[in-house]
């Protein structure tokens, strides 16, 4: 069995003083893809950047190939080998390859300019319009730039929240495609979701309600329970 590349346990969370997370936790071996499901609420972009170190954490305990990483900077997180995408992905007011340099940030040069000429030949659009403003791609390009400029700094882990926010069907099925690619390559995903489409690259899920874990399990599983109902009710089936 494939040994925890990232741990999370027993994690409050909030912002001032209203609670968002009670006792929440997960967890990611390596090359696995874990999907976080919950309804607009749930506390998934909260889990997700208390992870990040993006929102501190009131209590609990969070760990990055087996050493704690709880109280370090999301820039110390970043340079363990942890990417994170935003729901909005890219910056918009950046070049496609401004936004790739800050992903990449923390690479030494050399490899650096290795690194994002693999990047322009996985992603060709991407390279046609490298000096192009993030802002003027279609809202799908900026996803696939948001993914290129977390996969710019080389991670273990990519940690995205909400990949299918403000896309149509056809570009989902894109992202999906993009990301399964990745993860076949032996790149952990752990994706914070409200769309089921995206159980498709699932080894494992957990829902999340009302910011605490109502289950963890593999895809089939989840699908022989009632927190199937319990935390899809009303979610997007595009």
């Amino acid at each position: 069995m494939s040994t925890d590349l990232l741990t999370a346990s027993g994690l409050d969370a909030g912002y001032g003083g209203v609670q968002a997370l009670w006792g929440a936790g997960l967890s990611v071996r390596a090359k696995e893809t874990v999907v976080l499901m919950g309804p607009n609420g749930a506390g998934k972009t909260t889990l997700i950047k208390t992870i990040m170190g993006l929102v501190q954490s009131w209590k609990g305990e969070i760990s990055f190939e087996g050493r704690n990483i709880v109280h370090d900077r999301t820039d110390k997180r970043v340079r363990a080998g942890i990417a994170y995408m935003s729901e909005i992905g890219c910056f918009p007011g950046l070049s496609v390859e401004d936004n790739l340099r800050i992903g990449g940030q923390f690479l030494p040069a050399a490899e650096f300019k290795r690194h994002i000429d693999d990047l322009y030949d996985r992603f060709p659009t991407l390279a046609q319009k490298r000096r192009a403003l993030g802002g003027s791609l279609s809202g799908g390009q900026r996803k696939i730039l948001g993914v290129a400029k977390a996969l710019a700094g080389k991670p273990r882990l990519l940690v995205m929240d909400e990949p299918s926010a403000g896309l149509s069907p056809l570009f989902v099925r894109e992202v999906i495609h993009v990301l399964g690619q990745f993860r076949d390559s032996g790149l952990a995903l752990l994706i914070a979701e409200q769309n089921i489409r995206f159980l498709d690259l699932a080894d494992r899920v957990y829902t999340l309600e009302g910011g605490r874990i109502g289950f963890e399990g593999t895809v089939q599983a989840l699908h022989a329970d009632a927190a199937l109902e319990r935390a899809y009710f009303g979610l997007k089936k595009t």
